[in-house]
């Protein structure tokens, strides 16, 4: 059974107005995102915060103070493709710092709709690549990401494998958005139960934005549709609650049957990234634990 915290939040989600709302423009969800970050995320103690520019791309470092010099994380934020930011999602990147003892690199990619597919998608492959002419090792890192950040990482992966360059020891995904076109089943025998979109919460609205001129089913857009042989092990978290479980649970059996090592974990009663919500949720900062065993097993 879940925690009693989760249970109250679930239904607090549920029962007030999303911060991200379809009758708000993206500039206004983005300001008001930023601005909710900035009143209720913490940095933990032990952990420094670095501006740097990564490959051209506005990014920071976050380093635990006995972080390992063999481990590294690129993180790629959620948001639809639209919001969200280092500022949104800093908190999470150090809580998985600290579970990972590994120093963590998460950038501020281009959004749409200013910048649809691929702008996202060649700034996650520059960071990757800027990590490697800093003389980081690829079996040194794992690049992790939520939501559409999950698809990204995902995406940045499969880029990687076409071109035949160097992989990432691992890749961990959490609540990924991995097929805009929305074909599974959760998102309609969920949605009633889902604290996040079940309402008018829009930001699964924002695939039209992130597509421009191209299709849903591209597979770098949606990695479900895409042929996952030869990829890195893969950890994926997924909350039962939320309408994006069928792009976890599909992905986890495309991943299996193309033999890639795949780990599914399913938290009973959670919703959509509900690891944003440690250490206020038990299961939120459990689950980033297990991300952090996750990269040590496979980042030695």
């Amino acid at each position: 059974m879940s925690s009693l915290r989760s249970r109250i939040l679930h239904l607090t989600l549920q029962r007030v107005t999303s911060a991200i709302n379809l009758r708000l423009s993206i500039q206004e969800q983005r300001t008001r995102m930023d601005e909710l970050a900035r009143r209720g995320i913490c940095i933990p103690k032990g952990v420094t915060v670095r501006t740097i520019q990564a490959g051209g791309i506005h990014a920071e470092w976050i380093e635990p103070a006995n972080a390992s010099t063999q481990k590294t994380i690129l993180y790629l934020h959620g948001g639809g493709y639209c919001i969200c930011s280092l500022d949104t999602h800093r908190g999470l990147a150090a809580r998985l710092a600290l579970a990972s003892q590994a120093h963590v690199l998460i950038i501020d990619y281009r959004l749409a709709p200013e910048n649809p597919f691929p702008d996202a998608l060649e700034d996650a492959l520059a960071s990757y690549h800027w990590l490697l002419e800093q003389g980081v090792n690829a079996g040194q890192i794992a690049i992790g990401g939520d939501s559409a950040g999950g698809g990204l990482a995902l995406a940045t992966a499969l880029c990687l494998r076409e071109a035949g360059q160097k992989l990432p020891a691992a890749l961990f995904l959490l609540s990924p958005w991995t097929d805009l076109t929305f074909s599974g089943e959760s998102h309609r025998t969920l949605k009633k139960i889902d604290p996040i979109f079940g309402g008018e919460s829009g930001s699964l609205e924002f695939g039209p934005a992130y597509l421009g001129v191209d299709d849903a089913t591209n597979p770098l857009i949606s990695p479900l549709f895409a042929d996952l042989h030869d990829l890195p092990p893969t950890l994926i978290q997924v909350g039962s609650d939320e309408i994006l479980l069928d792009d976890s649970t599909r992905l986890e059996v495309k991943l299996k049957s193309s033999e890639v090592a795949t780990k599914l974990e399913i938290w009973a009663g959670m919703w959509h990234v509900f690891q944003i919500f440690a250490p206020y949720v038990p299961e939120a900062q459990q689950a980033i634990c297990q991300v952090g065993d996750f990269i040590n097993e496979h980042i030695a």
